[in-house]
């Protein structure tokens, strides 16, 4: 159990191994109550996220789901986010646990001028992740929902095992399954339930640890490593959703200034071909032995059974062969496009 954000939280159950196989070849229940959820609603509550948000929220519909990162005029990330379109000037966001009171008090600012409100609703969800080939199956089992109807990025909502859940076809590993936000008093009770109707699947609890190495698998970014305040969406290869024809948005002509000259430094991802865990703040280093950039994520990935990780390079030595010192031995980092290993969400 580690402190994170606050929370103790567990970094393994039995084996962070085990549980990462788990969750690529069965199951795996994550409790990720942690993360944090405000609720936008208003009038000018679309108005306001247009606003506030790089991706166009006019896209959204009842029971849609869009990710996203809000910025700094500069261009940083404040956060990645989900927002969650519940109607018509109903909206709920989920965001970072580290970031709970930066991002609220980040949205309190903005919204003056908007008729609308950002409430801070985090103490009233608890959420688990039901991850892996085997999650939708087991979900369906304690729940009168058609949930295998939600489709990828969609949710809906109703009881599972008898606790009345927003169902969120979403997660961070890169398989299939749902995110099930609750009230926080229900939690362990729908948590329990999971777990015991889980047992046919080969359901396994699952940690922090395991949480990182299938989301760097998966290529998928994490705040503070790959999106920073100081790396925008483009750096980050993000540049997905950031969408310029939707109107003005906080960062715009920043990230605008970027795309026409370049970003300086970029995001890669690597393997090594080797199991010694390369790790973070790692100099990266060109053929010549000169740092040109620093491993921002690394970890092994237990399906390839090698290091893999990511770095934030000078975009120039990007294309360059690049590798790190691991305790005196220079080890060759081959770039890689992501996700390391094929996935299987819907």
């Amino acid at each position: 159990m580690v402190d994170f954000a606050g929370w103790d939280m567990p970094v393994q159950y039995r084996s962070i191994l085990e549980e990462h196989k788990a969750v690529r070849q069965r199951a795996g229940l994550f409790d990720v109550s942690h993360m944090g959820e405000a609720a936008v609603r208003g009038p000018e509550a679309l108005r306001f996220l247009q606003h506030l948000v790089t991706n166009d929220c006019t896209k959204l519909f009842p029971g849609r789901v869009l990710y996203t990162v809000m910025c700094y005029p500069h261009g940083g990330v404040v956060d990645d986010l989900l927002v969650y379109m519940r109607g018509d000037g109903d909206y709920l966001l989920c965001i970072n646990a580290g970031n709970i009171d930066k991002d609220l008090a980040w949205m309190q600012e903005q919204v003056k001028g908007f008729d609308c409100t950002v409430i801070d609703r985090s103490p009233e969800f608890a959420q688990l992740a039901v991850q892996g080939p085997n999650a939708m199956a087991l979900v369906k089992t304690l729940s009168q929902v058609d949930v295998g109807a939600i489709k990828y990025y969609h949710f809906g909502e109703g009881d599972v095992a008898g606790v009345r859940c927003l169902i969120s076809r979403t997660g961070y590993t890169g398989e299939d399954g749902v995110e099930l936000y609750c009230p926080t008093a229900a939690g362990p009770r729908l948590a329990e339930a999971l777990l015991a109707a889980g047992v046919p699947f080969g359901l396994e609890l699952a940690g922090l640890g395991a949480r990182d190495s299938l989301r760097l698998e998966a290529g998928f970014p994490l705040y503070g490593h790959e999106i920073t305040d100081q790396i925008s969406p483009l750096a980050a290869g993000l540049g997905w959703v950031v969408k310029w024809d939707k109107g003005a948005f906080i960062g715009a002509d920043a990230l605008k200034a970027e795309k026409e000259r370049g970003s300086p430094r970029k995001i890669v991802y690597f393997k090594t071909g080797d199991r010694r865990i390369v790790r973070a703040e790692t100099p990266v280093l060109n053929a010549a032995g000169a740092s040109v950039g620093r491993v921002v994520s690394g970890t092994l990935s237990p399906i390839l059974n090698e290091a893999i990780g990511s770095a934030l390079v000078e975009t120039g030595a990007a294309a360059a062969p690049l590798s790190v010192d691991i305790r005196g031995s220079r080890m060759n980092l081959q770039l890689v496009k992501p996700p390391f290993v094929p996935l299987k969400k819907s």
